[in-house]
């Protein structure tokens, strides 16, 4: 009879479940589970740091509708992977986490980096546990799979003594868990439905809610049906393209002018979190009627007032409603609601066309975003990192397919930007993958350009690289004239990390020169890194 270690029943109990790629760090006590992911036939990404492992994961997740797995070392290792569980948590990606410790023999005692692993994943997971045999290793692997991906996704932490890895059991003692429950989706209550549908139908100016839990549902189909009635959306930054942006009812061009004006608000699988300002007054109307569809009960009791909350899967939730608006004419039809939306979004787009269209240089970050928004094909997937980056990318960059945007989302955390590129064209190699990013962002996981080449994801990282925290405003405004630079930084050539790495590498400075070098990136088929850099740097900003 055969022996296999601990590490090896980890990638046969992967491989049987569909995870074909897995993310992390090369580190004790883990090497055998790696060893054993790469023997069953897994590609095994080994990072530069472990946060980013997570991102990389949690995007290929997300992407994929899988859990992301990440493999971790012992003691700071693992405790590198709480922010990406937490990130992962909150922002509903599946990650599973699986974290070798200290041997058993010698917890307590002051162990090779010895830490109560559980404990610091705990707050930032839906689910934790610990492996106490190595016979149970298939087993609780196929827990953690599952935990992380059904109901609401989320981070899943899985500890493993270093002992429990390197034992070696009889195969024929192992039980592997061959398939997955063939569950169904919660429906909807018809009585829910309906009271929705009746809200939507009586209001003057309804108004749809997109969140990201709409993409992960794949609810595309329904909310198109849905919002073709002639009723305008509003998305959240991560649930654009659940419904193409060029569809006429988009209207995030008047989102201020939408959330306040509505008098009636279906929220499809989103969180009335800081994103959509809590639900509330001012931002909202006093007395909006609020209506939502989530697969947590829970979400439906929030700072928001919502009158009718409907626990069900998002995409059979709106099938529902649009069944019960079947034959039904819509009190808003006619009333001049969504003329009115047109025409403020279209004040709002006017009103940053002429920074879009500058020729000025330094390239501004309008122009830029409208370069690359011109440059990227319709399928393409992008995830957009750091603060003004982001913001611009908000009213630039538009999506026309769901989860192929990704930004920072709901935590706001920076350094997600390459990593979340790398996850993505990792998750589908055909389809190109963009990263546009900050220059402070860029250098938060810079050193996975190396990673996506070594891979070969063949990711285009454009830096729009304005020199520091959002600019220098932070540096002129909240310091002394003639302090050093502390939010200010160098003038680095960061395109040269493209030669590095043997791809494709350019500086650009004049604003006609973006979209040929965009397309000249991604026609390359390699990594590339692009450097849209000010035209020079601050003449204040050596150090005193």
């Amino acid at each position: 009879m055969s022996e296999v270690n601990g590490g090896q029943l980890v990638g046969r109990q992967l491989k049987r479940a569909g995870i074909d790629v897995a993310f992390g760090v090369v580190a004790g006590p883990m090497i055998e589970a790696m060893a054993g992911m790469q023997e069953a036939g897994i590609k095994v990404v080994n990072c530069r740091h472990e946060e980013s492992a997570c991102f990389a994961a949690s995007a290929w997740g997300y992407i994929t509708r899988k859990p992301g797995v990440v493999i971790a070392g012992s003691g700071p290792g693992m405790i590198n992977t709480v922010t990406g569980l937490h990130v992962a948590t909150e922002s509903a990606m599946p990650l599973v986490v699986l974290g070798g410790s200290t041997d058993g023999a010698s917890r307590g005692l002051g162990g090779f980096q010895e830490a109560d692993q559980v404990a610091f994943a705990r707050p930032g997971s839906k689910w934790t546990a610990q492996v106490d045999s190595t016979n149970r290793i298939p087993e609780l692997v196929h827990l953690a799979l599952a935990k992380a991906v059904n109901g609401r996704p989320g981070g899943v932490y899985l500890d493993f003594p270093g002992h429990v890895v390197r034992r070696r059991v009889e195969e024929d003692s192992i039980r592997y868990r061959e398939t997955s429950p063939a569950m169904s989706r919660p429906h909807p209550d018809p009585k829910a439905a309906e009271a929705v549908a009746a809200m939507l139908a009586g209001a003057q100016r309804p108004l749809i809610l997109v969140g990201k839990g709409a993409g992960w549902a794949d609810a595309t189909e329904p909310l198109t049906r849905l919002v073709n009635l002639g009723i305008p959306y509003v998305a959240s930054p991560t649930a654009r393209g659940v419904i193409a942006d060029d569809n006429p009812m988009f209207m995030n061009a008047a989102r201020s002018s939408a959330l306040a004006g509505a008098d009636v608000v279906f929220m499809v699988g989103g969180r009335f979190n800081w994103i959509f300002q809590f639900g509330r007054a001012p931002r909202f109307a006093a007395n909006v009627r609020i209506a939502q569809v989530d697969i947590i009960a829970e979400e439906m009791t929030s700072a928001a007032d919502v009158e009718v909350g409907m626990v069900a899967d998002c995409a059979l939730g709106v099938e529902a409603v649009v069944e019960a608006l079947a034959g039904r004419t819509l009190a808003s039809a006619g009333s001049g609601w969504v003329d009115g939306l047109r025409k403020d979004a279209a004040k709002n787009e006017a009103a940053i066309a002429e920074q879009m269209a500058s020729d000025e240089e330094p390239i501004n970050h309008y122009r830029l975003l409208r370069d690359i928004r011109d440059a990227i094909p319709r399928d393409v997937n992008v995830s957009v990192d750091a603060e003004m980056t982001m913001g611009v990318a908000r009213a630039v960059l538009p999506a026309y397919n769901p989860r192929a945007l990704l930004n920072s989302g709901t935590t706001g955390c920076m350094g997600t930007g390459v990593p979340y590129a790398l996850g993505a064209k990792l998750a589908m190699p055909d389809r190109p993958s963009v990263a546009v990013i900050g220059d402070y962002a860029f250098g938060a996981a810079a050193m996975e350009v190396e990673t996506a080449a070594r891979v070969g994801a063949n990711v285009v990282f454009v830096i729009s690289n304005n020199g520091g925290i959002a600019g220098h405003s932070i540096q002129d405004r909240m310091f002394a004239p003639d302090a050093p630079p502390i939010a200010a930084l160098l003038p680095v050539n960061y395109e040269r990390m493209g030669e590095m790495v043997g791809g494709f590498s350019a500086r650009v400075t004049k604003p006609e020169d973006i979209r040929p070098t965009i397309e000249r990136a991604i026609a390359a088929n390699t990594v590339a890194v692009i450097n849209s850099p000010p035209e020079s740097p601050p003449t204040r900003r050596a150090a005193a």
